[in-house]
């Protein structure tokens, strides 16, 4: 299941986050740990360079992209390569909504459509679509033209 996705500005601000399956009271433990490792170390790496961790039997796969940060946490079934793929499919659609790497500006003013494409990956904790022009397809915000 994946557990989390999170994204923060440079200075550690949570901009979007996503949990599935953890409850209330550990979220602010999640939202503090994962700010603090990419804290720690982020600084330095190159865009979509991709950082793996392990915490109380989880895996956490983090990356940047512009001025965001990246987080995809999963235990079970969603180890360090299912998450890689995860946050490869969401760096991507961010990618095709910003038109290249975002700044917190630009991550915002996209707000809505970053979230209907996050929407559409993740479902209930689970990788819905991975397919970067179904993505595109489903968050098009038009009305259907056939019924």
């Amino acid at each position: 299941m994946l557990l989390a996705v999170l994204f923060s500005n440079s200075e550690g601000n949570i901009l979007v986050e996503r949990f599935n399956g953890v409850p209330a009271e550990e979220r602010l433990h999640w939202r503090s740990f994962l700010v603090k490792l990419g804290a720690e170390n982020l600084r330095g790496i190159k865009n979509e360079e991709l950082l793996v961790a392990c915490h109380k039997s989880v895996y956490i796969v983090y990356t940047i992209l512009g001025d965001v940060s990246i987080y995809v946490v999963g235990k079970d079934a969603y180890d360090e390569l299912a998450l890689s793929e995860a946050i490869f499919v969401i760096t991507s659609a961010i990618k095709d909504v910003c038109g290249k790497p975002p700044t917190e500006r630009l991550f915002l003013d996209k707000y809505g459509k970053i979230c209907l494409c996050l929407d559409e990956i993740v479902w209930t904790g689970l990788l819905e679509n991975i397919d970067k022009d179904r993505i595109k397809r489903l968050v098009r915000l038009k009305p259907p033209t056939e019924f």
